[in-house]
């Protein structure tokens, strides 16, 4: 273990995902004129050319931190890791256009196993549009490692960024929420079941929704395309990958302003409520924290809600405060309570 010059230590888990990230990349400064933004936001961005921009983001996925293959079918897996890439393109107002894939995999794994895996990938780049551009492949003495990279372009001035929220817009997401999370639920609870009794059969019918939301998320391709036709241009926005409140605290954080949000907006599925009810949980805070939603969360100016009132696709579900006044929930009671990052953390105690 690394030691400091006084012996002592910092435990990684102490800082967290997004601390850790800060901590390590403090000292970096950017120094080519070609980069636009670099980290902070969804992707970083490079200056292409005098009308375009180009957007570059990565994700990498881990076997037994991030997915479970004991219920995990690898070509839904190979999907989901082309899918979690390009919600951030969608998420900067960009168009994803190519995706490099790399693999580290170990020797329990046969050929036809990975060849499921690139099935699932492949099935996205042809959905989404994207080329499969490159990549590496190397072995691993644990398992199986996913890394995505996607590139994606977009109009120089139309690129959204976390820090453009201004007091007094309007918080708007996409979707529903929550239902990602409790599909994970559902198939640990049947990983449980199979482990008592091999000869059990799991009868997932009633929480289709939900398992298709943990297993085959998509990614909102369709939400840039309708906000330009709209005549919307987002203030800020963020993918919902680590939970609703932890995005909403980045756009807080990043933009210099607070919020208010109010929990009878957020967007349910009845499955979600009915399976929340069943599992005695709180619906609201499954959808605060739960995350691998892959919905857009953004802001727009008061004057743009007309345009986006009657659409099914967007619920608006808060406003933007001065930032003195912090990140609240507004309960169904009318309590203000405190916004807490409780999302997923993917960076702690593994006890």
């Amino acid at each position: 273990m690394f030691e400091n010059k006084d012996n002592s230590t910092t435990s990684i888990a102490s800082l967290g995902e997004f601390g850790l990230i800060d901590h390590l990349t403090k000292n970096f400064k950017i120094k080519q004129k070609s980069t636009v933004k670099g980290i902070g936001d969804d992707a970083a961005v490079i200056a292409c050319n005098s009308k375009n921009e180009i957007v570059i983001t990565t994700d990498l996925l881990l076997e037994g931190v991030h997915f479970d293959l004991s219920y995990v079918p690898l070509k839904h897996l190979g999907y989901k890791s082309v899918i979690v890439n390009l919600s951030d393109v969608y998420a900067m107002n960009a168009e994803p256009t190519q995706i490099t894939v790399s693999i580290a995999v170990s020797n329990r794994f046969p050929v036809e196993a990975l060849e499921e895996l690139y099935a699932g990938i492949t099935a996205a780049a042809k959905i989404y549009n994207v080329d499969v551009v490159g990549g590496d492949t190397t072995s691993s003495t644990t398992g199986l490692l996913i890394s995505v990279t996607a590139l994606g372009t977009v109009k120089k001035g139309e690129t959204v960024y976390r820090s453009g929220a201004k007091e007094n817009d309007l918080l708007v997401v996409t979707g529903d929420l929550g239902a990602a999370y409790l599909g994970l639920q559902v198939l640990e609870r049947e990983k449980e079941v199979f482990k008592v009794n091999p000869n059990s059969q799991p009868d997932l019918e009633p929480y289709t929704y939900l398992v298709e939301r943990q297993l085959k998320p998509e990614a909102r391709k369709d939400i840039p395309n309708l906000l330009n036709e709209l005549g919307v241009k987002p203030t800020a926005m963020i993918d919902i990958s680590d939970g609703l409140s932890s995005e909403i605290i980045h756009i807080c954080k990043h933009s210099k302003v607070g919020c208010n949000l109010f929990e009878d907006k957020i967007p349910l599925d009845p499955q979600v409520i009915t399976t929340c009810e069943e599992f005695n949980l709180d619906s609201t805070t499954i959808a605060l924290s739960g995350g691998e939603d892959y919905e857009l969360l953004f802001t727009i100016s008061t004057e743009d809600y007309p345009k986006i009132k009657a659409n099914p696709h967007l619920t608006v579900i808060g406003h933007m405060t001065h930032e003195n006044e912090g990140t609240h929930l507004i309960s169904r009671a009318g309590t203000k309570i405190p916004l807490i990052a409780r999302g997923w953390n993917p960076i702690k105690d593994s006890e």
